[in-house]
């Protein structure tokens, strides 16, 4: 379990890999203005059906703010950790002040023909994964730093988190499989939670086209966008600092608004 900052909370939720460590900078910058608490998919990992794999990142969460004492806490997920973000604050809206979906496939995704060929045999592809993601995500990360030394540094510690946490090519191919067969439009067609949705710029990402993850404001009433200047898939990690502001400009004013809210109803209870 992840908890460090203090402040309104947040729970951070990572992407496919599913690994926590690799959203370090990401939680650096959020903890400068919040208390976050976070963790690993795998920690949630046996196996199980597909609404059972989901339902347990639900509970998994529900243990994160019961174990953090805090009754509520605004759900950010980044890139697939949108879509369990976005299952969480259907299945519990009392504890969801707020929802940020960052890169996220569309609800109503489905998987190209080589994503299906890795799902067959996920250790065998997984030079072939590596080297198209290394592809898809440099031109994103020169735009994204504007020396050769920052450049150079952001990939240098951004390799170091992936040796020190490798992923597990089998659960990600299962969570992969669970997505496609849980009916994520209509958890999202279900969420009342204020809900931002932010991308990179449409060129930049090549891993998530952003007319996709565009597709959760269609599903998600009053859902709104933002765009995270240069960067496509991975600004939460490549330019934290700006990723927070957004996050926590977003976050704060929809906990002002719930606590306005909740005031008065108890007053007129009482």
């Amino acid at each position: 379990m992840i908890d460090v900052g203090r402040g309104i909370p947040i729970v951070l939720v990572p992407g496919i890999q599913g690994r926590c460590e690799w959203m370090a900078p990401t939680i650096r910058a959020l903890g400068a203005r919040h208390r976050v608490l976070s963790f690993s998919l795998d920690e949630a990992a046996a196996p199980g059906t597909a609404t059972e794999t989901f339902d347990r990142w639900v509970d998994e969460i529900d243990e994160l703010l019961d174990r953090a004492r805090e009754p509520r806490a605004a759900v950010v997920g980044v890139s697939f950790g949108g879509l369990v973000a976005a299952r969480y604050a259907a299945e519990r809206p009392a504890r969801t002040p707020a929802l940020v979906m960052a890169s996220s496939p569309s609800p109503r995704a489905r998987l190209d023909r080589q994503s299906v060929a890795y799902l067959r045999h996920p250790r065998l592809a997984l030079p072939l994964f590596a080297a198209r993601a290394c592809a898809r995500l440099l031109p994103e990360t020169l735009a994204a730093r504007v020396t050769w030394t920052s450049r150079a540094r952001f990939l240098a510690g951004h390799l170091g988190r992936v040796l020190h946490a490798p992923i597990h090519p089998r659960l990600m191919a299962s969570w992969v499989r669970a997505w496609m067969a849980v009916d994520l439009e209509a958890d999202c067609r279900r969420i009342a939670a204020p809900t931002l949705v932010i991308t990179g710029e449409p060129d930049l990402d090549r891993v998530v086209p952003v007319a996709q993850s565009l597709e959760a404001c269609e599903c998600i009433a009053g859902a709104t966008h933002v765009v995270l200047r240069q960067t496509g898939h991975i600004g939460s990690v490549s330019r934290p600092v700006e990723f927070a502001e957004l996050v926590s400009r977003f976050v704060d004013a929809a906990w002002r608004r719930g606590q306005l809210e909740i005031g008065p109803a108890i007053g007129r209870a009482g």
